[in-house]
């Protein structure tokens, strides 16, 4: 991890927000190759398809910002599906990279980092894409940031229990590791 961390396990906002933008930046890639043909391809989140992991991704990232903005947000609520997710994305991800700017808080910008990370995981292992072109700092913020937060009392039904990644594994296979997911060696 960078050495730009500070004692309660997290970084600096800049650089956080910074991890944040590319983290923001490359789901934004992967959405966008999202095709007709890929909406009904199961993904690596327990009885979720492409479609619905890329509604909650539209969703959470909403989300995450009203909650930066010291908002309510029922994460219970049903995900809406978008007509148009790469737009609808571009315009959520910008309103998250806004408030986090502004809000100086980098532990909040590193759970969004580990929650971009591991979702962007998920969708590449589900279209078949592999994450070696993803910038592994992004996913290495995130999973410092779970591993200090993430203990086994908070997982819930979000995460199932830690599974052991494979050797060799990048830092999206660690992080999606530690979230439950069953990395396979590729």
């Amino acid at each position: 991890m960078a050495d730009d961390t500070n004692d309660s396990g997290t970084t600096d906002n800049a650089a956080s927000v910074a991890a944040l933008d590319t983290g923001l930046d490359q789901l934004a890639e992967l959405v966008a190759t999202v095709g007709p043909d890929d909406l009904d391809k199961p993904t690596p989140c327990t009885d979720w398809q492409v479609r619905d992991l890329v509604d909650h991704v539209l969703h959470s990232t909403a989300g995450m910002a009203k909650a930066a903005r010291g908002e309510q947000v029922d994460w219970s609520a049903p995900t809406p599906h978008a007509d148009d997710p790469v737009a609808a994305f571009g315009e959520r991800a910008q309103e998250l990279r806004t408030v986090m700017a502004d809000a100086g808080d980098a532990a909040n910008a590193d759970w969004q980092l580990a929650e971009i990370a591991t979702h962007s995981w998920d969708l590449a292992t589900a279209l078949g894409r592999s994450t070696a072109d993803l910038d592994p700092v992004v996913a290495e913020r995130g999973l410092a940031f779970m591993r200090s937060q993430l203990t086994p009392d908070k997982r819930g039904a979000a995460f199932k229990p830690e599974q052991r990644a494979p050797e060799g594994a990048d830092a999206y296979g660690r992080i999606a590791a530690f979230a439950g997911r069953e990395v396979r060696q590729t």
